[in-house]
């Protein structure tokens, strides 16, 4: 049997090891093993290091990580018919059944049956990887796996919430993003695609409000103490919308302040508890919206985005064997947009 690497999670509040494990094979009929070309590092790598995930996943240690991944079609179960050998792709980041409810309305992420790779079971920081024919999108010609690998849930999330924003968002209407990092900065694209809205992205980091009027904001704040006055003042008194793609750090407070009466707050970033008194949420009629990793078919609606150059992903990569340089850097605040490690 082929060995490949694997990037594996040997312990919390350990470091990642390498180790050589078996290249997988299809063992259903609909799976798809894929040649990894690309697999990003995400905050929530750090946060599966710190043992956040351990209760919630149930996953069972050693196990491979890396839950955003592209590459080629390397083999194929007996009953795939949607892709071949070869072609390019990027992976869902669920494995969904396709039979319970939520799959049959197209909102495979609450899937009864399904799995996450790289959370709840090996992922794609490795040579190879196993999914399945419902996870795999085909990408079109001018896309590379390395380049839009973090699409696969970073942009996919950001994609979700940027579109459960935009529909109730008219061009009269302000859209706040809080953070325009390695999500935030896909979000205010899609946002720029999807709605006419004035945007407003407010960040503490100097780099990402350059990157973010580079691509698009309206408006950029540095979150220096001030911001949320500056915002208010912007938005006549609170935005419709505010999107937090941080959701820790004392952000969670300030979105909720930065909302005008009957506005919605989408979380979107994770690490912090919302603390809000009922009578706020009450007499200002506002809504708090939690935001999951986005469907199939936003993962469809994202690539043609990407394929006609309305979304770019700003992106720095590393080797496969430097998973802990890029580790490090993530932890740092170091990285501009994605980090994708290229096998």
């Amino acid at each position: 049997m082929d060995s490949m690497r694997a990037v594996q999670v040997v312990g919390y509040h350990e470091n990642l090891r390498m180790a050589e494990v078996p290249v997988p094979e299809p063992a259903d009929p609909l799976d798809v093993v894929v040649k990894i070309g690309g697999a990003g590092v995400c905050r929530t790598d750090l946060h599966i290091l710190e043992g956040q995930w351990a209760e919630k996943s149930g996953v069972r240690l050693p196990y491979t990580i890396g839950h955003e991944n592209a590459g080629w079609v390397h083999a194929v179960g007996s009953a795939v018919t949607n892709v071949a050998e070869g072609d390019k792709v990027i992976l869902h980041p669920l494995v969904t059944c396709g039979l319970c409810r939520a799959c049959r309305s197209g909102d495979d992420v609450h899937c009864e049956n399904s799995r996450f790779p790289g959370i709840d079971s090996d992922g794609g920081y490795a040579d190879y990887i196993r999914t399945s024919a419902r996870s795999v999108v085909k990408l079109a010609g001018a896309l590379e796996p390395a380049d839009v690998a973090a699409y696969a849930d970073a942009g996919l999330t950001a994609y979700h919430a940027a579109a459960k924003a935009a529909r109730r968002l008219t061009p009269r209407d302000h859209c706040v993003v809080i953070g325009a990092g390695g999500l935030g900065h896909i979000g205010v694209q899609v946002l720029k695609a999807l709605t006419a809205a004035e945007l407003i992205v407010v960040d503490r980091s100097p780099d990402a409000v350059e990157l973010a009027s580079s691509i698009g904001a309206d408006r950029a704040v540095l979150a220096g103490g001030e911001h949320v006055e500056e915002v208010l003042d912007l938005t006549g008194g609170g935005a419709e919308v505010v999107v937090d793609f941080v959701g820790e750090g004392g952000t969670t407070a300030e979105g909720l302040r930065m909302l005008r009466r009957a506005g919605d707050y989408h979380v979107v970033g994770y690490g912090e508890n919302i603390d809000v008194p009922t009578i706020d949420v009450i007499s200002a009629e506002i809504n708090i919206i939690g935001n999951l990793v986005g469907s199939y078919n936003d993962l469809c609606d994202l690539m043609a985005l990407a394929a006609r150059g309305a979304v770019t992903l700003h992106t720095q990569k590393y080797g496969l064997d430097d998973f802990q340089t890029a580790i490090d850097a993530l932890d740092a605040g170091q990285v501009r947009g994605r980090a994708i490690l290229t096998p």
